[in-house]
């Protein structure tokens, strides 16, 4: 039986949250020399208490030598790393990532939570686990399912969820990254990173924007596109076909970018009222984290304005 001790392991973990620039930091890591990530962004291997929704994943590893595999290419002069946001969301892979790598680095991206849940929201309806596309009605109808995915207040627990890290990993082991700052100083916060990694921080890095947030044109096109795409029958694959061979008219438009284009569209206004409740909802929460890390969080984000 394969165990953590005969096979490498990864040296650090990009922990959360989504829609906060992990994408971004994994695909520009990626690019450094020294520093291994798997093609497989997320393998959310060590949230084992969040399987209920994602454990039925093919793709997913489904035992600890397929994750493991995953970093097998490594070339003995790179760190390895993994990217799975998931992490910081659930209770117990803090210390599951601790008993198996104590010595491991943790990397976590924090965003302002009103902007944070907006964002999230129009991705979970663009990936179907949402389907109410108005965020009020989504956040006034949050349920517990199995695994909480639409508790979406939930996800707003951010010193109880750098805590558990921070209960498992010496402080010096865990960097906490501001969304904002990521943003407004890309170069200045990837070689904070790579000093934190230990690797080279002289290394230029291209900037990456990855999965920009947008909105779903229409549930119904989504749905019929999707089916299309994922049926077997002579009709399904005569719309494929159509749409494959009108693609290359289209100024020479990569079929997934006709697919994008025909189904998103950038995202409506913020509803600045909503937006209000949320900062007022979160007021506390983001006083807490101001005093956890030592930050004036709360005048960054506009929340000293708040009523």
């Amino acid at each position: 039986m394969t165990s953590w001790t005969e096979r490498r392991a990864p040296d650090f973990y990009v922990v959360g949250h989504p829609k906060s620039g992990t994408t971004a930091l994994y695909e520009m890591l990626r690019s450094h020399p020294q520093v291994f990530m798997p093609e497989l962004k997320e393998p959310r291997w060590f949230a084992t208490d969040l399987r209920a929704r994602f454990g039925g994943d093919g793709w997913l590893p489904q035992t600890l030598e397929q994750y493991l595999d995953l970093f097998a290419p490594a070339g003995a002069g790179q760190i390895t790393g993994e990217a799975s946001p998931s992490y910081l969301r659930s209770k117990v892979a803090a210390g599951l990532i601790a008993q198996a790598r104590p010595d491991a680095r943790i990397i976590a991206i924090l965003r302002e939570p009103a902007g944070f849940l907006r964002s999230l929201h129009l991705e979970l309806v663009q990936n179907h686990v949402e389907h109410e596309q108005d965020l009020r009605r989504a956040l006034e109808a949050e349920r517990p399912g199995e695994d909480g995915l639409l508790r979406y207040s939930d996800r707003i627990a951010y010193v109880e969820q750098l805590r558990r890290y921070h209960e498992v990993f010496p402080r010096e082991q865990v960097l906490v990254l501001i969304y904002d700052d990521f943003r407004a100083d890309n170069a200045g916060t990837m070689r904070g990173v790579l000093r934190f990694l230990g690797v080279d921080d002289a290394v230029p890095i291209e900037p990456v924007q990855a999965n920009p947030t947008v909105h779903v044109r229409s549930m119904r096109l989504d749905r019929l596109v999707r089916s299309a795409y994922a049926g077997r029958n002579p009709l399904t694959r005569a719309a494929k076909s159509a749409v494959k061979a009108a693609a290359p008219r289209l100024q020479g438009e990569s079929l997934h970018a006709l697919r994008r284009r025909l189904l998103y569209v950038r995202p409506k206004p913020q509803d600045e009222q909503l937006m209000a409740e949320l900062r007022r909802r979160f007021r506390g929460e983001v006083v807490a984290l101001s005093d956890y890390l030592g930050r004036d969080l709360v005048t960054e984000w506009g929340y000293d304005r708040v009523d």
